[in-house]
């Protein structure tokens, strides 16, 4: 069995080495090709592992780290101070292919940064995206993209995550994607003029099963497997949807912990409703990737718990696996030709 080698960012997220520690030994016992490289302040990752009764293994190593990216600071500013710290020691590792695929919950735009910076973009790729799975109604998934990487894009990076998308979802699926553009209608003279050229682009794309445009309101409903918008868009619909989420599950748990005989018929009635709408938690599809690069990196919520840092090191397992950048890598190749004709 080929092992994986996965670079966790310990003191990424925010609760550094109480949840990430736990988090890399259970991610152990799931994934038997696993080995683990816990990058941060080694003492505090010890106490953990002591704490856990976690003992000395061959497939989970420390390796020390100074300094901590904080939350607060610029991209710009990261990426000129960045040595020394846990992200940056956990990206390098993956330059240096001494780790197949590094993860970290820490700050978005510097893990961004320097992950181009150190990593390189894939040929044909003008901006990296970061991508995660939505659940939908049928219980299957849709993955979106960009989730905030790029605030604002032209018709050709839209094009281009599109591209990577769909490499993605066909690596989870097994079989080709359908392919959509999030969009306020779903008719084609609907939309700014980003999402009307790329649709065209999209159109004449014989390799990417493209079915049109999709509206917000469709994304849970398993309209399409991969739904593609610009960052900004991106990064304030997943965050409603969180929310939304969150809300609905918050006020069924409140409603079916009353000691009242009510809230015990409630619970009765309505504890496999509650069971469905768990579905719904973040937590369980936590893991974003950042397609577009050489090397794979997974962007863990910052508030994400044990089990959540789980499922994103799952990720990148799978994708490890499945050997991600090469299979988007092949297929901007053949998009590309395809263009050329």
């Amino acid at each position: 069995m080929h092992n994986i080698t996965v670079a966790l960012d310990a003191m990424g997220g925010d609760f550094g080495p109480s949840v990430t520690v736990p988090a890399a030994v259970q991610a152990l016992s799931l994934f038997p090709e696993l080995k683990v490289v816990l990058v941060g302040d080694e003492p505090s990752i010890n106490t953990q592992l002591k704490h856990l009764g976690y003992q000395n293994s061959n497939r989970l190593t420390v390796m020390h780290s100074d300094r901590v990216i904080s939350n607060s600071e610029k991209p710009s500013f990261a990426l000129r101070n960045s040595q020394d710290t846990s992200m940056r020691i956990a990206i390098d590792l993956v330059e240096s292919e001494q780790a197949d695929a590094c993860v970290s919950g820490g700050n978005t735009g510097a893990l961004m940064a320097l992950s181009r910076f150190r990593l390189k973009l894939l040929p044909g790729i003008d901006r990296p995206a970061l991508v995660s799975a939505l659940p939908t109604a049928q219980g299957r998934k849709t993955w979106m993209l960009d989730l905030g990487a790029n605030a604002s894009v032209d018709a050709d990076s839209l094009f281009q995550f599109a591209v990577m998308g769909s490499a993605l979802a066909e690596q989870h699926l097994g079989r080709s994607p359908r392919v959509a553009i999030l969009n306020i209608g779903a008719e084609e003279i609907k939309g700014n003029d980003l999402v009307k050229r790329c649709s065209e682009m999209l159109t004449q794309c014989r390799s990417i099963n493209y079915i049109g445009f999709v509206e917000g309101n469709e994304l849970l409903s398993d309209s399409a497997d991969v739904i593609v918008c610009d960052g900004f868009v991106g990064n304030t619909t997943l965050k409603a949807c969180e929310g939304t989420a969150q809300f609905i599950i918050n006020k069924l748990k409140a409603k079916l912990s009353t000691s009242t005989i009510k809230g015990w018929l409630a619970r009765l009635l309505f504890s496999d409703v509650l069971n469905e709408v768990k579905a719904l938690n973040p937590d369980q599809y936590n893991g974003a990737s950042l397609l577009g690069l050489r090397g794979i990196v997974i962007k863990s919520h910052g508030s994400a718990d044990v089990s959540a840092l789980v499922n994103a090191i799952g990720e990148a397992v799978h994708e490890v696996k499945r050997q991600v950048p090469n299979q988007i890598s092949d297929r901007l190749e053949a998009v590309l030709l395809e263009r050329q004709y």
